[in-house]
């Protein structure tokens, strides 16, 4: 475990440092653009984080940067900044796949909305990450592009399906990201590769652009969230107040305005759901994640750990994964949708693919009966949290993984504590909470023994982000939150 940041490396700092930094002139725009391009270029063969570069426009950008706050011309939130972007979100001029080979050559002719906020705040495009096909797993793996690893063991993957995200944050080859959920694709890798994330609630940031399939861009898909990536959750909350709004052609309409924070940190009303009977968490993430609590109440916090909504659980499996695999369904190709039609008609078909090939083929009537069970949940959600203001739980039920390259999401399994486990149950405890909307913020909090990080999930109201990033903060101060892995002190 590391001992905290370096304090002469550049591509370790925050970024509210280096944007400090940039505008004293300490340091210039291109000076940082060449430091995290060498950081990339001296990793990048362990990694493979960042998968597409866009370096002749950055270095301009950055110049012109430089020139403009030479003359003490106006500047944005993020300016002069270099950062990079997930490889499903469109960038305009840059190659931009999806993670997936009908696209190995696509080149969008126009940003996607958050990029055009980004560009707006004077954000430095410079690189794509890595991804999954159509970010539909919990690795960073495609035929494109090949396997991201994980900055504290090489051999385990750094989540999905924004992994390449997580690696370059953890590893300081950018110092800020933004990455895409719809079943835990931004909190999932916070958590295995040890940095802060935050998925918003459903529709606070635009997510037009998002490459989840050929005709991909004109749509919103359900459940989905662009979210932000960073080593701190100061440096979260700076770059979701850059992406967040309203969608393109609608800002005369309505603007998105959240509520402040529902107390201060210490006067929050806090509940945690630590382990459930139907995702057991593994005995070395639940002994890191119970040392939390436990600092937490000794820093004068009550915690409340019996309190539960009137949500049952199992209901993630019978609304939430099905609607997840409803959101996911035109990424499916012509082939593998018939494939998935005959499945769900087999009543010899394993129960689990069963699900998914029913959910992804279900009739809209299907569809909008289980979205009415959707809104009944949200309701008892909204009901707990009338008397609690964040909710703790688990990312995972087991910390960072050994890379597999068989079989699917649906297929693979896991051992943890001597028993055998489906693969996709990784994703129970984040979509518990995402396909309700509510916002949920990632912090990590330890490692457990074998030296994998581990990240806690502040859960709280729908709306209520600045609520759940007010409280990660907290528990970054109490638990130190991001360590720099031994293969970043370059």
């Amino acid at each position: 475990m590391s001992d905290g940041y370096s304090s002469n490396d550049l591509g370790l700092r925050p970024a509210r440092e280096l944007l400090s930094m940039l505008s004293s002139r300490e340091v210039s725009s291109v000076e940082l653009l060449e430091h995290f391009v060498e950081r990339n270029s001296r990793l990048h063969d362990q990694l493979n984080a960042i998968v597409t570069l866009d370096l002749d426009r950055a270095f301009e950008t950055a110049k012109s940067v430089d020139d403009r706050r030479a003359g003490n011309l106006g500047t944005g939130l993020l300016e002069g900044l270099p950062m990079t972007i997930k490889d499903a979100i469109a960038v305009e001029g840059v190659r931009s796949t999806g993670g997936a080979v009908e696209l190995r050559d696509h080149v969008p002719s126009r940003d996607a909305e958050v990029v055009s906020a980004l560009r707006s705040q004077g954000a430095i495009i410079f690189g794509k990450t890595n991804l999954p096909r159509w970010s539909g797993d919990i690795q960073a793996s495609n035929e494109i592009f090949g396997t991201t690893n994980n900055p504290w063991n090489l051999s385990w993957g750094p989540g999905g399906s924004s992994g390449g995200a997580s690696a370059a944050i953890s590893a300081g080859l950018t110092p800020l990201e933004v990455g895409t959920d719809i079943g835990g694709s931004v909190r999932l890798p916070a958590n295995f590769a040890g940095v802060c994330g935050h998925k918003p609630s459903f529709g606070v940031v635009p997510q037009r652009g998002y490459i989840d399939h050929v005709s991909y861009g004109s749509t919103d898909a359900d459940i989905n969230v662009f979210g932000p990536l960073a080593r701190t959750v100061g440096d979260l909350e700076l770059l979701f107040d850059v992406i967040r709004g309203s969608a393109d052609g609608s800002e005369s309409g309505w603007q998105v305005r959240l509520p402040n924070s529902r107390a201060s940190s210490g006067n929050l009303r806090v509940a945690a759901w630590l382990d459930d009977p139907s995702c057991p968490v593994s005995s070395s993430v639940l002994s890191v994640l119970d040392e939390t609590v436990q600092a937490i109440e000794a820093d004068g916090v009550a915690v409340n750990r019996s309190a539960r909504p009137e949500v049952v659980f199992d209901d993630v499996r019978t609304v939430g994964l099905p609607l997840i695999s409803a959101a996911t369904s035109p990424g499916r190709t012509s082939e593998e949708f018939a494939a998935l039609v005959e499945t769900a008609a087999d009543p010899a078909s394993d129960s689990t693919l069963r699900m998914r090939a029913a959910s992804s083929t279900m009739s809209h009537r299907d569809w909008l009966l289980m979205t009415e069970q959707r809104d009944i949940n949200r309701r008892l959600w909204s009901d707990f949290f009338c008397d609690f203001d964040v909710l703790l739980a688990p990312v995972a039920f087991s910390p960072a993984f050994e890379h597999q390259s068989e079989g699917n999401l649906y297929t693979r399994t896991l051992e943890v504590d001597g028993v055998v486990r489906p693969y996709s149950d990784l994703i129970v405890w984040t979509s518990q909470f995402g396909y309700v909307y509510l916002p949920s913020t990632v912090v990590p909090v330890g490692f457990t023994k074998d030296g994998s990080p581990v990240g806690i999930q502040v859960v709280g109201p729908y709306l209520g982000d600045r609520t759940t990033l007010e409280f990660a903060r907290h528990i970054e101060r109490l638990r130190g939150g991001y360590q720099v892995p031994p293969i970043a002190k370059l």
